[in-house]
């Protein structure tokens, strides 16, 4: 039975099926709905809601601030319009009430009520959509978008749209080996983990849809966390442990990441799609089983996994809130 919550909570990818946590590669197959103790989530790859024309504002006021959070190298072309063309026949497929897409030869039209968008463009011709093939689609979805070359044996990050980044830039990591982009997370290394998400990748046939969930924590309901604005986030998650219980609860989020991992058809490229929803304790708390689950796996978390996540001055008053019931 689940309980009476707002839409928020109801969709929520809560992600914790135990009372510890541990990096692993926790890869499963898209489009299965999760059931949770508020809702559910996970029934399809794309997922808009109340926020979908907030979020996309913000990403236009990133990258008009930083046009380097889209980065695409020039081998990469054919994969973002692939992956356009992927995306936007989604959309219909899911929204087809408010998004369309019609092909006549060589030309498209889409079209997004929501965003009140028409725009009539040819395939490969860049100039044609403004951002080019990979930031049109970034003004579409709330997802930021990573793709992945494979060649030498190895994947390779060589394009992208990203301004919610978790502690990490896109500008920095673009044309890096996947291994090399993972490279400063604790533990995966030494337990294989990385490489085994590699090879499972680098196994995908076209058309193949997984995924994933990651999570961290942050100070106050904000998305782009990138390195690149360290400066107007970081100190937060010091001051934060000044706060009284109830600014805590209010201002403290639990962050979690939905990645899609998709083999697209035409390029041979894998997209990552990186939904990330954010949600603040004192109402993660109303679903008293997530309440006890993230206390409980806060407490446990190991001090190298704690820093790495940047919790460690804020968790230990995290989980005691969560567990004083």
């Amino acid at each position: 039975m689940t309980l009476s919550v707002s839409p928020r909570l109801a969709t929520f990818p809560f992600p914790f099926r135990a009372d510890s946590y541990r990096y692993s590669t926790n890869v499963e197959p898209a489009r299965v709905p999760v059931e949770t103790e508020a809702g559910s989530w996970g029934a399809g790859i794309l997922h808009l809601d109340e926020d979908y024309t907030g979020e996309l504002a913000e990403r236009r006021r990133i990258l008009a601030v930083d046009p380097s959070r889209l980065q695409v190298l020039p081998h990469m072309r054919p994969a973002a319009w692939d992956a356009l063309l992927t995306v936007l026949r989604e959309l219909h497929a899911q929204h087809p009430e408010s998004m369309s897409l019609e092909q006549d030869g060589p030309t498209f039209v889409w079209r997004n009520s929501l965003l009140g968008v028409e725009q009539r463009f040819t395939e490969g011709a860049d100039d044609h959509l403004p951002g080019g093939p990979l930031g049109f689609l970034g003004s579409q979805i709330q997802d930021d978008v990573v793709l992945l070359d494979q060649r030498e044996g190895s994947l390779w990050a060589d394009a992208g749209v990203v301004t919610f980044a978790a502690d990490w830039s896109l500008g920095f990591d673009v044309g890096m080996r996947f291994l090399e982009v993972h490279g400063p997370v604790p533990r995966i290394h030494e337990e294989g983990i990385i490489s085994r998400a590699e090879r499972f990748l680098m196994r995908l046939q076209p058309g193949e849809e997984y995924r994933r969930t990651n999570w961290s924590m942050s100070v106050d309901r904000r998305l782009d966390q990138s390195t690149e604005v360290y400066p107007e986030w970081g100190p937060d998650r010091r001051a934060i442990v000044d706060a009284g219980p109830a600014e805590l609860a209010r201002r403290l989020h639990l962050r979690v990441e939905v990645q899609h991992l998709i083999r697209l058809g035409a390029s041979g490229a894998i997209m990552f799609l990186i939904r990330t929803y954010l949600v603040p304790l004192d109402e993660l708390a109303l679903v008293p089983a997530w309440r006890a689950r993230f206390g409980r796996v806060l407490a446990e978390l190991p001090e190298d996994m704690a820093d790495y996540k940047g919790l460690v001055r804020f968790r230990d008053a995290a989980a005691r809130w969560l567990l004083d019931t």
